[in-house]
């Protein structure tokens, strides 16, 4: 950072002088005016917890001394992790996401980097992270971030000040992602101090504390804001379609939805004419009307309404730039959002690209080219630590996910209610002598499920202890599955499009065709390339035996999917073989699967887990929970609703 050693002279006036008051300058006034706008000062002395750690000194003097005239603002958000022990998955996970989507100002890939590297080793610090009970992860993002060159010194010198402040050395990589309208930090800082002991940060220095720090060395850098940046910003409030500083002083002086801006009179003459241009503007928006000249009624949803058009402003801004990515072409009018809340909702479509919604909380969206004709936005949740984000390309169907309890939970609380809120798996034998052991370890899986958001719990015997509210008990769970993750996803190809029509296997297009349901395709965008990939498959499987064409009307092979499916898996398998000298076996309901998991393999027909035994191998459905325990001794019984998995001699893989 650049040193501030120019010599200056300063001329101070006489206490209480009046005219040295009226010297003060204009662009002084505005900058009070501006600070009023933004958050208040808490001045309440009671506890709180929010001192409690390191920072908390310099924490409860920073969250006092409110912001200076002229420092530039800088946005920070924070987030405490906790790591489960031995589990180092979502660190790593979450250093992948903060490298891959790092894109350095001149959009050359990003790198982690560190308090003395340009080029830090993730995997050396996930590694030292393993034992840390938690881990702070922060975005840094100065409103004048353009302004810098390069974001590495800044970071730097904010996280040489917050050692200061907290009196420990600190360990943390951090990576800069520039591929956005506002160039922002990642930093990952691990949960231990200089002395390895667990750090703890007083929460006033979090949310208060390093936000005023970093304002303090941007401006720094930077130099205070001018009068032109000022003016600039102001201007630009004025007519933004999002809540503003403006707004925010609007809604403080606002009396019962209605402003007097002759009451106003003695403010900044700068700052009130931009409000007054900023009600203006709010008024051709519908959210304010002046009642009678100065005096104006404002929308009592002013704020939730300003804030619903700022996100729907970035998620448009969104697609069109992951369309453009893409290299897709569709006309903003057939923008759409996805809306789970609404019953019902259904998508079928093409992923074009996919991120986070919100980088902190790892909240993920997904852009699809329907076969509607529009292009739809739609905000996935939170994936589980087995699940993968969606691959550009691939063909999804999207449904809102409904909170209320399953089939099964149904079965579980009849079982419970006869034995004073007890379920377990004997009882459910006695209850359906016909059930099938991976029916009733379905069960069982549910109630795990639920036991790790501590809503039952496991008696010593084995049993369950579910309670007789249990129904009740099971819709709590759901809803807390729906705020997780609001939409269901199903991968109805692995394969683009294109590779389609003339693909081995038992494809999207077969089971399209074969399908009950109704063609909903519309005569535009990807649902006309369905459409002609569709009339390609057709010929296609006449010119194979699979289907004929009799009176205008498509006729197929009894069992088409199945043998599709199994010719693209004996080629496979022939492969395989040819490759390893393993012999294949088919796998048929009823066999016993014992072998090591190898990998999964990707086909038109969908993916399949390879599990290998000395001299031969078997092909069988994949899930994701195998990948816990690739290269690992797997034991499966295929029923007809699945296969049920245990690891060695441990049993409930969950699937």
């Amino acid at each position: 950072m650049r040193e501030i050693d120019d010599e200056f002279e300063v001329k101070l006036g006489r206490i209480g002088n009046r005219r040295a008051r009226k010297a003060t300058s204009y662009l002084r006034r505005v900058r009070q005016e501006a600070a009023k706008a933004g958050a208040g000062v808490r001045t309440a002395s009671s506890f709180s917890g929010g001192r409690i750690g390191r920072g908390r000194a310099q924490g409860a003097v920073l969250v006092g001394r409110g912001r200076n005239p002229g420092q530039r603002r800088v946005v920070i958000k924070a987030r405490i992790v906790r790591i489960k022990s031995g589990d180092l998955g979502a660190v790593r996970a979450h250093l992948r996401y903060v490298q891959r989507d790092g894109v350095t100002r001149e959009a050359e890939p990003g790198e982690l980097y560190d308090a003395s590297n340009d080029r830090a080793d993730g995997k050396s610090f996930a590694e030292r992270s393993t034992g840390d009970r938690h881990q702070f992860r922060f975005i840094v993002a100065p409103e004048d971030s353009s302004e810098l060159a390069d974001m590495k010194p800044f970071v730097r010198d904010l996280m040489r000040q917050m050692e200061q402040d907290l009196d420990t050395r600190l360990d943390w990589v951090a990576a800069d992602h520039f591929n956005t309208g506002h160039p922002h930090t990642h930093v990952v800082l691990r949960g231990k101090d200089g002395e390895g002991n667990d750090l703890v940060i007083a929460r006033d220095y979090i949310a208060h504390g390093l936000r005023s720090r970093a304002a303090e060395l941007i401006t720094r850098e930077l130099g205070p804001e001018t009068e032109f940046e000022v003016a600039r910003k102001l201007q630009q409030e004025i007519t933004a379609e999002r809540l503003t500083r403006l707004d925010r002083s609007i809604l403080r002086d606002a009396a019962e939805g209605a402003l007097e801006l002759g009451a106003l009179s003695g403010r900044e003459p700068a700052w009130q004419t931009a409000r007054i241009g900023r009600l203006r503007a709010l008024a051709r928006m519908g959210l304010a009307e002046e009642a009678e000249p100065g005096r104006w009624r404002i929308d009592p949803e002013l704020e939730p309404k300003l804030r619903r058009m700022g996100e729907r402003g970035d998620i448009i801004k969104t697609m069109h730039r992951e369309m453009a990515a893409a290299g897709v072409s569709r006309a903003a009018g057939d923008y759409a959002i996805f809306d789970p809340e609404r019953h019902g909702q259904h998508l079928v479509g093409r992923v074009v690209g996919e991120g986070f919604a919100d980088e902190l909380t790892e909240r993920r969206y997904v852009v699809i080219d329907g076969v509607d004709g529009r292009t739809h936005y739609a905000e996935l949740g939170i994936l589980r630590a087995n699940e993968e984000p969606p691959v550009r390309n691939t063909i999804l169907e999207l449904r809102s996910r409904v909170a209320e309890p399953r089939a099964i939970d149904r079965t579980i609380a009849e079982i419970a209610a006869r034995h004073g809120g007890i379920y377990s798996d004997r009882l459910h034998r006695e209850f359906a002598p016909q059930a099938s052991g991976e029916f009733v370890r379905t069960h069982v899986r549910r109630l795990e499920a639920m036991r790790r958001e501590g809503m039952v719990s496991r008696l010593a015997d084995g049993g369950w202890s579910v309670g007789r509210d249990y129904l009740d008990r099971a819709l709590r769970y759901e809803q807390l599955q729906q705020s997780r993750a609001p939409v269901r996803i199903a991968v109805l190809s692995w394969q683009r499009l294109e590779d389609l029509p003339q693909a081995l296997g038992a494809t999207w297009l077969d089971r399209k065709l074969v399908g009950k349901e109704p063609n909903e395709l519309a005569s535009t965008g990807f649902g006309a390339a369905v459409e002609t990939a569709l009339r390609a498959r057709r010929q296609w499987l006449i010119e194979q035996g699979l289907a004929r064409e009799e009176g205008g009307q498509m006729r197929f092979a009894r069992n088409m999917l199945e043998t599709l499916k199994t010719r693209e898996l004996t080629r496979t398998a022939a492969e395989i073989s040819a490759r390893t000298g393993l012999e294949h076996v088919d796998a048929k309901t009823g066999d016993k699967i014992e072998g090591v998991y190898r990998r999964m393999l990707t086909l038109n027909s969908g993916r399949f887990a390879v599990i290998e035994r000395s001299h031969e191998f078997v092909l069988v459905p994949w899930r994701p929970v195998l990948e816990r325990v690739r290269g690992q001794l797997v034991t499966g019984q295929i029923g007809g609703e699945g296969i049920s998995w245990s690891i060695g001699m441990k049993r409930g893989l969950g699937l």
